[in-house]
């Protein structure tokens, strides 16, 4: 028998235990999610599952449909004038707090600094505005000082840190410090006193919540709630979370490992479990160079990971050579530094990804790094962070470098990336990560390809060509031009290396079929589902 085998035989006993000791009730819905939250503020944790948590909890001005397209949420409705710099909301009727108060426009108003502080998005929004002013309770102005057409892109996005509306009094927190409560007005209300970090997560349905009268499309439309309860449960392992969800413990396991998902859609298993894409819109492998020491502050060295990259094995590695219904391929290669799908795509610069080792080793043997140290951070909890940096440490080794695998969980490996110190004092050399394909969609909320050093994302680029061609993009007039600047940014990237393009993969989730109306997109929503 072996270790998988063990692990699935003792998932049994588990289960036993008070959490999950009875099915599921029928007003409940259990959920796995793809990792811990130990940290419910939305703006200063930027981790997915931080965004996923928010999206129960608070509602934002602007949905996004499953179309990207951005519409009215918190808001009845908006008017602009002088010229696109006046810009008055005015919200819809009713809204109210978790805690009872009123969403008044001066919520909005701190709710749009405190993000602004902290998302690329609303950093360019924030360096536009001259003021913003309450006008009564449901009506708040935006005056700016340059007309900023994508300002609905930035309030309705989807992408980390979305912004989301909190009372004024949390608004007002440090936006470096983290929130200690979750109150905002969304479709679910956070059980402060259930939250056990690295185990469980529980909501209760707001039955104060007014959906909006529209037809629910991602996170736009009306947020029509069926379950009374959503309880997050964090699983010990991948066979564990198998067993809960073959024996109708849970309802839901938001991302199953590429060796067990195909096993839910043969026998027994596929007449209770449904194994779909939701998210069309991909993840994206990256590596993340640390641009602030040895080796890769040299981008000859950075170039040279470039030249050695097969995106396919990566992504063999991370979600295996099955399909799914409906995509009989889970992996893509040749990808850029925007999504593929994607108006900023541009075939400019993949010729870089040759594929060779031996090209690899002869430009790392010219920029003096050979035998070079690195230190590789690891999250083993996150099954295809782990996949990807396993691949990740032989090929670096492959390529002449001395390689140290330094394997955490991911919430280690996040406190980790954020200190600057040299390799000798606790520093790091790169890390394996994953975006959603909406993260790469354009410049706006791409936060690894941006190139403003210090103020940069972890890993810190200083890479001022690419912050032009941001700006570019930021201000031009049609489509054509917001083209141009991306491709330049593309060709840019390929020369300068803020990241790696590891590949692209598609995620199945795994669900019990009696859970129906889940909504394609991202993230994984729970307003539409019913059971049964």
């Amino acid at each position: 028998m072996n270790r998988r085998d063990l692990m699935a035989a003792g998932a049994a006993t588990m289960l036993a235990g008070p959490a999950l000791a009875q099915p599921a009730q029928a007003r409940t819905i259990r959920y796995v999610p793809h990792a811990n939250l130990p940290n419910i503020d939305p703006f200063t944790n930027t981790a997915f599952v931080a965004r996923d948590h928010a999206f129960l909890v608070f509602d934002q001005l602007y949905g996004m449909d499953e179309n990207f397209q951005v519409r009215p949420q918190m808001v009845q409705g908006h008017v602009v004038e002088n010229d696109g710099l006046l810009w008055r909301f005015t919200l819809r009727d009713g809204l109210r707090f978790h805690d009872g108060t009123p969403v008044r426009g001066r919520d909005c108003i701190a709710s749009i600094r405190r993000w602004g502080r902290r998302d690329a998005f609303g950093q360019v929004l924030m360096a536009r505005v001259a003021d913003m002013t309450e006008e009564s309770d449901r009506v708040f102005s935006i005056r700016l000082n340059t007309p900023f057409p994508k300002m609905l892109d930035a309030f309705g996005k989807v992408t980390t840190s979305c912004l989301f509306v909190m009372p004024e009094r949390l608004a007002n927190v440090d936006p470096f410090q983290n929130i200690t409560e979750a109150v905002g007005s969304g479709p679910y209300r956070f059980v402060q006193n259930e939250w056990v970090p690295g185990s469980r997560l529980a909501y209760t349905r707001n039955a104060d919540y007014v959906p909006r009268q529209e037809a629910p499309s991602m996170t736009a439309g009306g947020k029509v709630t069926h379950f009374d309860r959503v309880e997050w449960l964090i699983m010990p392992d991948p066979a564990t979370a198998s067993a809960a969800l073959q024996a109708g413990e849970i309802d839901w396991w938001e991302q199953p490992t590429a060796d067990l998902f195909p096993s839910f859609m043969r026998g027994a298993a596929a007449r209770n479990i449904a194994v779909d894409i939701i998210n069309n819109s991909g993840l994206i492998g990256i590596f993340r160079p640390n641009h602030a020491s040895a080796p890769f502050n040299n981008p000859a060295v950075r170039r040279a990971v470039v030249t050695a990259i097969n995106q396919m094995d990566f992504m063999t590695a991370v979600i295996g050579t099955a399909g799914v219904e409906g995509r009989a391929n889970l992996r893509r290669e040749g990808i850029g530094f925007f999504a593929p799908e994607s108006p900023s795509a541009s075939t400019v610069g993949l010729d870089r990804l040759r594929k060779s080792i031996d090209a690899a080793r002869a430009e790392l043997q010219a920029a003096g790094a050979m035998g070079a140290r690195l230190v590789l951070l690891n999250a083993t909890d996150l099954s295809s962070i782990n996949a990807a940096s396993l691949v990740g440490a032989d090929l670096f080794r492959r390529m002449g470098f001395n390689v140290e695998l330094v394997s955490t969980d991911w919430g280690t490996l996040v406190a980790r990336r954020a200190s600057r110190n040299p390799l000798e004092q606790g520093g790091w050399s790169g890390f394996f990560t994953f975006w959603s394909g909406v993260d790469h969609w354009n410049p706006s909320s791409h936060a690894s390809i941006r190139g403003h050093g210090e103020q940069a994302w972890p890993g810190w680029p200083t890479i001022p060509a690419l912050e032009t061609q941001r700006d570019a993009w930021f201000n031009a007039p049609n489509e054509a031009a917001e083209r141009a600047a991306t491709t330049e940014m593309q060709r840019i990237a390929f020369e300068e290396v803020p990241y790696v393009p590891t590949g692209m993969y598609y995620q199945p989730t795994a669900f019990r079929r009696n859970l129906t109306g889940m909504l394609k997109g991202q993230p994984p929503l729970f307003w539409n589902l019913r059971r049964g």
